[in-house]
């Protein structure tokens, strides 16, 4: 019997077939149906935040790490002395602590929640760090260590890592009662202001006023990599949550650009110029976009694609350096705060549908600026003086 050749048949059993042009149903090219084939829109991101609101007497401070978003969907903002947390879900506000009741000189310098979203550890200026049960409202550890101000916390399960003026890395295990330092790291030349553990809990990022970004790997020798490819002090540190030992860092105000790095390899990957001082970064969940916060001079909010980096949205309405940032545990919302006295919250991310959590409520109270004013954690809505002032929609 002859063989019966027709189009693609040599392939038709190694691979799916293309249908071939002479038998496809429509008198149009490949080309013109490329053309006219329905296009994604392109994602719009709201360009006016959820929410303004007013955090009076918040530093401004480029060293410091003064807010933070927990799993259990509560945020900690710090306000010189004083620590309050904000419920996302009842929209209730608490003080937590005011840290200069034992000493009039004392003040927050960083705040970091517990993966278990019930614990916070609260830097203080004088170098001490403090572990609070916010559920209970009560400080249930204090660890001396640092000699100078505590600028940035990062936990990694039990045990919290914290950076300080003083040039070190500190590893405390919070399970220990006594000698609860597990490890302390040298390889900085001045003060820490980033730290953010790798998603595995495998590798330390560090990144400090020397210009420098360390990497510090729990496997093998403690300093893995010193990367110095950037030339102002390092803040900015986020881990990619879909590429293994992918890290983003962000570079001052004599620097000012996003480098991406493989950390395994110690390389650079990629490096690009924002213009303006970079004060925080954070991903999408899926990886596909970053977000920065910028200072000098533009002071603008920026979403990026990655890894092409373009500008996906340019967020404006803070009027100074947008220090801090902190990410919704529902991946959808961040809230920026900045030297302007000023917290925005802004929906810049698609949800996460594995998150089953509430939306940002439609209110949210004022701290009384008489220090002592609201009740600790626990107390009811009515007897917790507010935190922040409400000026939704005024920019």
């Amino acid at each position: 019997m002859p063989t019966l050749h027709t189009p693609h048949a040599r392939n038709l059993f190694g691979r799916a077939s293309p249908v071939h042009e002479v038998y496809q149903q429509t008198a149009l090219s490949k080309e013109s149906r490329r053309i006219l084939s329905p296009r994604q829109a392109p994602r719009r991101i709201p360009k006016d935040p959820v929410k303004v609101l007013d955090a009076p007497g918040i530093r401004d401070d480029y060293y410091l790490n003064l807010m933070d978003w927990s799993t259990s969907n509560r945020v900690s903002v710090a306000l010189n002395s004083q620590v309050y947390v904000w419920d996302a879900q009842s929209s209730q506000t608490s003080q937590l602590c005011d840290v200069s009741t034992d000493n009039s000189e004392e003040w927050v310098t960083s705040v970091g929640w517990a993966e278990n979203g019930k614990h916070l550890a609260i830097g203080l200026h004088s170098g001490s760090v403090q572990i609070w049960d916010v559920n209970r409202g009560r400080k249930i550890r204090t660890f001396a260590g640092h000699t100078r101000r505590v600028g940035v916390v990062n936990w990694n399960q039990s045990v919290v890592s914290t950076g300080g003026r003083d040039k070190r890395i500190f590893n405390y295990d919070t399970r220990m009662r006594q000698s609860a330092i597990v490890s302390t790291y040298y390889g900085h030349s001045q003060e820490v202001c980033g730290l953010k553990w790798s998603p595995d809990r495998t590798q330390l990022a560090s990144g400090g006023n020397d210009n420098m970004l360390l990497i510090w790997d729990t496997r093998f020798t403690p300093l893995d990599s010193r990367l110095d490819a950037h030339v102002a002090a390092v803040k900015a540190l986020a881990w990619s949550p879909t590429q293994r030992g992918l890290l983003a860092s962000g570079g001052g105000t004599e620097d000012r650009c996003i480098k991406f790095w493989d950390t395994h390899a110690g390389q650079n990957i990629s490096s690009f110029d924002t213009r303006s001082q970079v004060c925080n970064l954070s991903w999408a969940h899926d990886g596909s976009e970053i977000v920065s916060t910028q200072g000098y001079s533009d002071n603008h909010v920026i979403v990026w694609r990655y890894p092409a980096m373009q500008p996906v949205s340019v967020l404006t309405g803070h009027t100074r350096r947008v220090l801090y940032m902190a990410h919704s545990p529902d991946g959808k919302t961040i809230a920026t705060a900045a030297g302007d006295e000023t917290i925005r919250f802004w929906d810049v991310f698609p949800k996460d549908i594995s998150a089953e959590l509430g939306t940002l409520p439609v209110s949210m109270t004022r701290a009384m600026r008489t220090p002592g004013a609201a009740t600790p954690v626990g107390g009811s809505a009515t007897e917790a003086s507010i935190m922040l002032d409400d000026l939704a929609h005024i920019r």
